[in-house]
């Protein structure tokens, strides 16, 4: 069976102010191209379908008839989920006109974790779409005050799923969390409401022989081949200029093992960094595409931005070489020393005070929640 994997669509998203609906325009239609051209069984949507819990109506427009696309010009069955991004009531509207026979679209948390059922030449394929959903919604879906974790509802989402999979079928998960290891960007929304951990353990999976992520804006597998992120279609920030966007093809055999091969976007505008002295980039080639410029310069440019609108008209960003070095501290004897890693210090800490080191699992939460920090700090 072969699955399209894709996520993170956030229709309705500016970049830096600019409207990106040609862009998302240009990514719906390579997804549908790619389902028509490798003769996919299952596209796969594992959240944040849109931008924002109430999106423009342009959005919503231009998601409706990508889905009457696919229902027209494909023989593909779709799984679907609401991410932390959507209004899970909006995605479940989705489903009122879809066959559901072929169609799976989840938007708000459920108990009934009923699977779609395919059949290949090899057998039976159950599909679990688990959408997301935080804290204080699964207690009350579950009526269990123990979930306080997103680990927790997932883990909660698992086990009702697991027990509607039938015996000998191959199972596939979609679901919408940050998994331990995964690498961010810094165009991601925190999975939890104030502070906690945030991540997921991989082995909350165990028994799936797909699991089809959505959240992280970088394809990526995570902890295990099978458990993987398609990324976003599109870049968002400019931590990921120059990046390779792309949707995963997955291929299920018999046994229930999977082979990845990354189909990649071709979009209308990249993100881009150019570096150098201003009067160097303005001879550059022109371009539509979204640009930081990192000037070289020893003095500041007058009208600097303005003048490289005329080549570059969507540059976003203009910020000087200088600016850019690593910041030092000073001891008390006034040399300056490179600061230790954030993760090693708080290593240090623990063992200063007397508590043991930290494990391997504890040390990726710690080196993804500083990671968020730093990421968030650098874009203020």
């Amino acid at each position: 069976m072969k699955l399209l994997h894709t996520s993170d669509l956030h229709l309705g998203r500016q970049f830096s102010g600019i409207p990106l609906d040609e862009d998302h325009a240009a990514v719906l239609d390579q997804i549908v191209e790619a389902v028509k051209a490798n003769h996919v069984d299952v596209l796969i949507i594992a959240g944040d379908v849109f931008d924002r819990a109430s999106p423009p109506k342009s959005a919503v427009r231009q998601f409706n008839g990508f889905l009457q696309r696919v229902r027209t010009e494909t023989d593909a069955a779709v799984a679907m989920i609401a991410g932390n991004h959507d209004s899970g009531d909006r995605i479940d509207v989705s489903a009122i006109t879809a066959d559901r026979s072929r169609w799976l679209i989840r938007g708000a948390i459920s108990a009934d974790e009923t699977p779609l059922l395919l059949t290949d030449e090899h057998g039976l394929v159950a599909i679990s779409a688990l959408p997301f959903a935080y804290e204080y919604a699964a207690r009350e879906c579950f009526e269990s005050e123990a979930i306080n974790t997103p680990e927790d509802v997932l883990r909660s989402q698992v086990e009702v799923a697991r027990a509607k999979v039938p015996e000998g079928a191959r199972w596939i998960i979609v679901a919408h969390a940050f998994v331990t290891g995964g690498s961010v960007s810094e165009s991601e929304r925190s999975l939890t409401r104030v502070g906690g951990i945030e991540t997921v353990n991989s082995a909350v999976f165990e028994g799936a022989h797909y699991v089809a992520l959505g959240h992280l804006h970088r394809p990526q597998s995570v902890g295990a081949q099978h458990v993987r992120y398609s990324g976003s279609p599109l870049a968002f920030g400019f931590d990921e200029a120059d990046a390779q966007k792309s949707m995963s093809l997955v291929q299920l055999d018999a046994a229930g093992q999977v082979s990845v091969e990354v189909l990649p976007f071709t979009p209308i505008r990249r993100a881009r960094v150019l570096r150098g002295k201003h009067a160097e980039l303005l001879l550059a080639d022109p371009s539509s595409d979204f640009v930081k410029a990192v000037l070289t310069d020893d003095t500041p440019v007058i009208d600097g931005m303005k003048r490289l609108r005329g080549a570059f008209p969507n540059v976003c960003e203009l910020i000087y070489a200088r600016d850019e070095r690593p910041r030092e501290k000073k001891p008390a004897d006034g040399i300056a020393v490179a600061a230790a890693e954030p993760v090693e210090v708080v290593r240090n800490f623990l063992l200063e005070v007397g508590l043991e080191a930290i494990s391997e699992t504890e040390q990726e939460v710690v080196s993804a929640s500083l990671s968020r920090l730093q990421l968030k700090e650098d874009a203020e």
